[in-house]
Parts: C-alpha cells; sequence; structure tokens
C-alpha cells in the first residue's frame, strides 16, 4: 500500500503542484489549505508523512509542529518555507520538524527526502499508538479516551494494543486468544468476550459506546472513534 502523505500548503497552486508530483512519485496524497484543518487530519487519519508550510492561516506551522509532536511524536514532519535563515532552520527542527526544504524547491528533491524520512520511521519503533480518541503511550502504559485518562490491567492494555495495531479488521476470538493469552484454540472459553466487556466499559463516555464493534459469529472490530 502506497505511503499517505499529507500536505498543508495554503497556495492552492503549490497544493496541485505537490499532489500531483507526489502522486507522480507513487505516494498517496491528502491536503489541507490551513492550519487548524491541517491539524485535525494529521490527527484524525492515518497519515505517514506531512509536509508543512510554515506561514498559514487559521494556525502558525510553529503551533502545528507543536501539537503533531505532542499528539504523534513518530509522525514526520518536513517543512516548506520562504524562509531561508538559519534561525527559521533551527527553529523548525526545534519544534519537531524532521527535515526543511526552502521555497523555491526541487520536487524530485522533496520526494527523495520524503523516502529517506519514511525509511527511517519505518526503522524506529512506535512509541504510540492513536486511534480516534484513544491514545496508548507503549513506553509509560498510559491510555486517554476522550482525553481523560483510563486505567487498564495488564491483559486489559495488551488487548487494546493488539486491537490497535489490528484497527477496522475482524479479529476473531482464536487470533485474539493466540496473541494475548498465547493459547491454542479452546471452545470452551469466553475470556476474550469477558475482556472485550471490560475494555468496553472503560472505552465509552455519556455521547458515545466504545468503539468496539461485535461481528456476529465472528469476534470483534476496533473502530476509530473519532
Amino acid at each position: 500500500m502506497p505511503s499517505l502523505i499529507l500536505v498543508i500548503e495554503d497556495e492552492p497552486g503549490i497544493v496541485d503542484f505537490l499532489e500531483r508530483g507526489l502522486r507522480a512519485h507513487g505516494f498517496e496524497v491528502i491536503s489541507a489549505l490551513d492550519g487548524v484543518t491541517g491539524t485535525e487530519r494529521a490527527l484524525s487519519e492515518d497519515v505517514d508523512l506531512v509536509v508543512l508550510d510554515m506561514l498559514l492561516p487559521r494556525r502558525a506551522g510553529l503551533e502545528v509542529l507543536g501539537l503533531l509532536s505532542a499528539a504523534k511524536p513518530g509522525l514526520p514532519v518536513i517543512v516548506l518555507t520562504a524562509r531561508g535563515g538559519v534561525e527559521d532552520r533551527i527553529g523548525g527542527l526545534d519544534a519537531g520538524a524532521v527535515d526543511y526544504l526552502v521555497k523555491p524547491f526541487s520536487l524530485g528533491e522533496l520526494a527523495a527526502r520524503v523516502r529517506a524520512q519514511l525509511r527511517v520511521a519505518m526503522q524506529t519503533p512506535a512509541t504510540a499508538v492513536r486511534a480516534g480518541q484513544i491514545e496508548v503511550d507503549l513506553l509509560t502504559r498510559e491510555v486517554r479516551f476522550a482525553g481523560e485518562p483510563v486505567r487498564l490491567s495488564t491483559t486489559e492494555f495488551e488487548l487494546l494494543v493488539y486491537m490497535l495495531n489490528h484497527r477496522g479488521r475482524v479479529l476473531t476470538r482464536e487470533q485474539i486468544l493466540r496473541a494475548v493469552w498465547g493459547y491454542d484454540h479452546d471452545p470452551g472459553t469466553n475470556v476474550v468476550d469477558v475482556y472485550v466487556g471490560y475494555l468496553r466499559r472503560k472505552l465509552r463516555s455519556d455521547e458515545r459506546p466504545a468503539p468496539i464493534a461485535t461481528v456476529r459469529s465472528v469476534g470483534y472490530r476496533l473502530e476509530d472513534a473519532g
């Protein structure tokens, strides 16, 4: 599956140029024309890399960088800017950018830098997983739902991470049992259903149910809860 690139740039002509050029290099591309929309798309969609202009309406590029670094620390961001001064480059890199290109730039060079950063990202173990309103820090084992902390047992945590890593896919009870508990098929146990019930109670709010769907006669599917 091609990598998904998000372009956050307020000049429609540049956006069109980047979309067509990056697609020609084999990437999937989505875009946003301002900092607020760009932040929302970066946090809600499963993007692999962001190409970010620094001079944006509604939310400045540096603020976007800070928000993305806090919420998705493993998401690489390549900054595009008309400002090529040393202090500007240092500011962008310190705020969380992984690379920096000054306009005007070569599309071939941008594509090469995108490929290089995607290779680095693939070799770097993820430290956080996010889907919709669920956020999991794999290092501290902290979990948040809709911004609120959620206390999980060790088994509940392992079950949630497994489902997050396979979100959107239907998982059979046998697959979950083998991955989380290390059991082979055991038709007599209902431990998967019990622990899914535990997770559902902890991952719901007054406004919406937990984002875990039951697939009749098969198993469960974790959905992206926006």
